[in-house]
Order: structure tokens, then sequence, then C-alpha cells
């Protein structure tokens, strides 16, 4: 009895020791297995941050690469437009040039030109009716002295000249007033003397009892019927100095005569 009890006892020993054996090396083929998984997973892991890494980085090359296509595209039309305003400020620049190389020509030609014309307004203001004397003559004596001075150019001298010639223009298209002391008939009187452009010039005293007219011709003032045209050279008078409206005057006018 004894006997058969420890055989039992013994059976259950090893069937022990056989299970917890085998579950002993099952427990570490097991943890080996979910270290090596566990290691494959970090790995992928690993491989997979890298992957998105890479993924962002040509992400963002792609939108930068946009981006600099954008740009260039927008300094291509710059530059064409660019060498559109080249090409046409180098088109200037050839007339410039082209220009330039007519200056010499031009004011050897000017320069003749500018001289008659001086000598033309003189002669002109010599035979003209004798008004602003002083001021014209010293416009012309200005114009003469000036063509030789070498530090105006000759388009400053050409420019001074027509302006002279602008203000000529204009006292033929005026009606003026101002005193005076004329001779006439051998006296001196002051007078108050009325010029309607060039085509008459008058003159009469502070007293209204003398009128005169200037003749071209002799050069001399001439009395005038009082009866006649005194009250129209003493309105016309009111007239160029604005203390009349403008109004129908009777004035002697020479007839015009041949020219020479």
């Amino acid at each position: 009895m004894q006997i058969s009890t420890k055989i039992v006892n013994f059976r259950k020993s090893l069937a022990l020791a056989m299970i917890v054996g085998v579950t002993s090396v099952s427990y570490a083929q097991l943890e080996d297995v979910v270290k090596t998984g566990e290691a494959k997973v970090e790995e992928a892991r690993k491989s997979q941050a890298k992957v998105d890494a890479i993924v962002d980085s040509s992400q963002a090359r792609l939108v930068e690469y946009r981006s600099l296509l954008k740009q260039i595209e927008g300094l291509k039309v710059y530059n064409n437009q660019l060498q559109t305003q080249i090409d046409s400020q180098l088109q200037l620049i050839e007339k410039f040039e082209a220009s330039t190389a007519q200056v010499a020509v031009i004011e050897r030609q000017m320069l003749p030109l500018i001289m008659k014309m001086i000598d033309g307004i003189a002669q002109f203001v010599e035979l003209d009716m004798p008004f602003n004397e002083q001021e014209r003559a010293e416009r012309v004596l200005f114009m003469q002295e000036n063509i030789e001075r070498a530090d105006v150019d000759i388009s400053e001298k050409f420019r001074q000249i027509l302006e002279v010639y602008q203000i000529e223009d204009e006292y033929g298209r005026k009606i003026d007033s101002y005193s005076k002391i004329i001779n006439v008939d051998g006296q001196e009187h002051e007078v108050d003397i009325l010029r309607v452009g060039r085509i008459a010039m008058v003159a009469q005293t502070k007293d209204t009892k003398l009128s005169a007219v200037y003749d071209k011709d002799s050069k001399k003032w001439i009395a005038l019927d009082n009866g006649t045209y005194r009250n129209s050279i003493k309105n016309g008078i009111k007239m160029a100095n604005k203390q009349a409206t403008i109004d129908v005057m009777t004035l002697p006018i020479a007839a015009p005569g041949v020219a020479k």
C-alpha cells in the first residue's frame, strides 16, 4: 500500500515537473517573439517617420517650386516691359543724336538771321511814329550789344529778338495815351497824346484849345481843325485812360501810300 502511494506521488511530481519545464520553455520563446515584434514595430515606426519627413519636405519643396515659377513668370513680364522701354529710349537717343549733329549747322544759319532781324527792327523803330522812343531805342540797343556776347547761347538770342518783335506787334493793336511836350508850328505845347495802334497819333492840349496830328511823311506835328476833332480826341484820350467806354472816334487818318 505504501509502495503504491509512492508510485502515484512520483508520477504526479514527474508530470508537474514536465508541465513546469514546458511552460518555462514557452514563456521564453514567447518573450523572444514579443521582443522581436516590438523591434520590428519600432523599426517600422522609424521608417514611417522618415517617410513622413521626406513627404513633408517634398511638399514644402513643391510649394516653393511653384512659388518660384510664379516669380519667374512675373520677372519675364517685367523684363519684357523694361526691354520695350529701353528700345523706345534707344530710338529717342538716336533722334537726339541726329538733332545734335545739326546744331552747329543751325547755329551758323541762325546768327545771320538774328542780325538781320535786329537791323530790321532798328530801322522800323526809326521810321515808325515817335512813341515810347526811349524804351524802344533801349530795347534795340540791348539786342545789338547782346548779339556779341559769348555767354548767351544762340537760342536765347533768338528768343529775345522774337520777344522784341512781339512787343512791336502789340503796339499796333493797342490804344494808348500819355503826356508829352511837342512842337506845333514852331511853338512847344504840353499835350496829351492819343495813339490808336499805328493808324493815327493825335495830340491835344490840356485846355483842349489845340489839337494836332503827327504826319509821318514830314515827321512833324500839324495843327487840326479843333472844331472837327476836339471832342473826338478828348473822348479818345478818356477811352485810352479807361475813363470812358470804347466808342467810335473821328480821327484824321492818312491814306495808305504805295509800297516801295
